[in-house]
């Protein structure tokens, strides 16, 4: 009984938010840059802020972090309000866009200087223990004298993060810490960290820009647009299930057709679009007849053959991107859109060309119907 006991309170535990959100608005002067957040992050998850500059998502990391303080509402973390509570009594840690490393330090006297303010004082051989072990687990093992400007930018972001976690945050709180990086430093970056990430266990909240980061590295994104949440869900769920035309848009690539809901079976419409010409989809949020919609198709789901009942697309433009080939085509009816085809389809079929004239086609499946808006 003693031990169900045990098990109830410890589920329970893993369960409430480490940080949480309750309706929470910032104001500065006239303007609203975040409305009504209302938002819970679990413990250990990897969560993203996702969406263009001036949507809100720096503002909610700063409200996180204690920086800012919110206008209105309550910020929690680990079930407390922290409204009041300034940044450095926060159990939080930021890694900035720019790392904000002291250029006169070595790397271990910028990793241990969060440790050398904490009162009572820390001994210095536990400080250097401690640094030691940070430095091994960004992989900069015997980096420790080196200078910050001797170091690439990859070196420095690790350093940034080694100086973050040695405090132990429960969150660690990342503002596009990776814009400032080449393509493809970005990429080892963004495994490292996830591989961080899971042998801290520490909660990771992102905030960025980049839809590609948000979606290999999350495990649950938070989409904003005007300071506001539009929608919040894994980034399979936010790719299959977009809530509506801006969030199919954000989130990956989409081909939009505009048009009013006709009729409605199930989860099935058909909607006739300006053109003139019905398409059935699969209606994703509530929809009704006479309702402006758009049809959201993914560029990778529409596929392109050389036979077919009648060729209906012509192929305006090719761009070889290695893995896959992207045609832009115009149909005599729905006008231009997009079409992504794989490298292995291109190694069985040969590639099309500009000019070839083609028959496109989609299931009904891959077809979305979403509110314009």
């Amino acid at each position: 009984m003693i031990n169900e006991e045990i098990d109830a309170s410890t589920l329970a535990d893993s369960q409430k938010p480490i940080a949480e959100f309750r309706n929470v608005s910032k104001r500065f002067g006239s303007v609203l840059a975040a409305s009504g957040l209302n938002l819970k992050i679990t413990k250990g998850e990897f969560l993203s802020f996702l969406g263009p500059s001036g949507c809100g998502k720096t503002t909610a990391l700063r409200m996180l972090a204690g920086f800012e303080a919110a206008s209105e509402g309550d910020v929690l973390l680990d079930g407390e309000v922290v409204n009041g509570l300034d940044a450095h009594h926060r159990p939080v840690n930021m890694v900035f866009q720019h790392y904000a490393l002291f250029p006169h330090m070595t790397v271990a006297q910028n990793i241990g200087y969060g440790l050398k303010q904490r009162r009572p004082r820390l001994p210095k051989s536990l400080i250097t223990e401690k640094v030691g072990k940070a430095l091994d687990v960004v992989r900069l093992g015997g980096y420790e004298n080196r200078r910050i400007w001797e170091m690439s930018g990859g070196q420095q972001q690790r350093v940034a993060l080694a100086r973050a976690i040695i405090n132990e945050p429960k969150l660690l709180l990342l503002d596009e810490p990776m814009a400032a990086l080449d393509r493809k430093l970005r990429k080892e970056m963004q495994i490292e960290l996830q591989n961080l990430q899971r042998q801290l266990g520490i909660t990771f909240v992102l905030v960025t820009h980049d839809q590609e980061e948000a979606l290999s590295m999350s495990d649950r994104i938070c989409v904003m647009k005007d300071g506001k949440i539009v929608q919040v869900g894994s980034p399979q769920e936010l790719y299959d299930r977009p809530s509506n035309r801006y969030v199919a848009g954000f989130v990956g690539t989409s081909n939009f057709f505009d048009g009013k809901v006709t009729r409605i079976a199930g989860t099935r419409a058909s909607v006739l679009l300006e053109n003139g010409v019905e398409v059935e989809g699969s209606s994703v949020s509530q929809v009704s007849v006479a309702q402006s919609v758009c049809i959201s198709v993914r560029p990778e789901q529409i596929k392109l053959h050389r036979k077919g009942e009648g060729a209906n697309v012509k192929v305006l433009n090719r761009i070889f991107l290695g893995e896959h080939t992207e045609y832009l085509v115009k149909h005599e009816t729905l006008g231009e859109f997009f079409v992504l085809s794989p490298r292995q389809s291109e190694l069985n079929d040969g590639p099309f060309n500009t000019g070839d004239v083609l028959f496109a086609s989609w299931e009904a499946s891959a077809a979305l119907v979403l509110d314009s808006n």
